[in-house]
């Protein structure tokens, strides 16, 4: 993926790696969203550090709130949920629903092995990494 230019969505956003990874990679912006407090002071001294401030916007909330309100629309969303979360599919849904992820976007979603998404609407592909799979989806996939 070309990385030149996009926004980026990193919900359950942890410490950032993967947005910034996106941002060292060309994106022009990333929105982290999560709640616990370290990890949002970790992505505000990261951006700080990197000069970055201008390109990051950091959201203490809630990540099934924030789509809930959210009208920005990202061509990349990262989705690093706890394995333990009780609904992908109704996340994915949502995700989708509110049209976060732009025409011609990709949805990329971390979890367990266990599951598997091939039979949702938006469904790519997935690639395993040891007991981790990433789930990749697109709006242009829908069934």
């Amino acid at each position: 993926m070309d990385f030149e230019g996009i926004s980026v969505l990193d919900l359950f956003a942890g410490f950032g790696s993967l947005g910034f990874e996106a941002l060292s990679r060309g994106a022009d912006r990333v929105c982290f969203v999560d709640q616990n407090v370290h990890a949002l002071r970790s992505l505000q001294a990261t951006a700080e550090n990197l000069g970055a401030g201008a390109q990051v916007r950091i959201v203490k909330q809630d990540v099934l709130r924030f789509l809930s309100s959210s009208e920005d629309v990202f061509d990349l969303v990262f989705c690093d949920p706890p394995y333990s979360w009780p609904d992908y599919p109704a996340l994915i849904s949502t995700v989708f629903s509110r049209r976060v992820v732009a025409r011609g976007g990709l949805l990329l979603v971390e979890h367990s092995t266990e599951h598997d998404f091939g039979d949702q609407p938006h469904f790519l592909f997935c690639k395993d990494y040891g007991m981790t799979r990433v789930t990749f989806f697109s709006q242009e996939a829908h069934v």
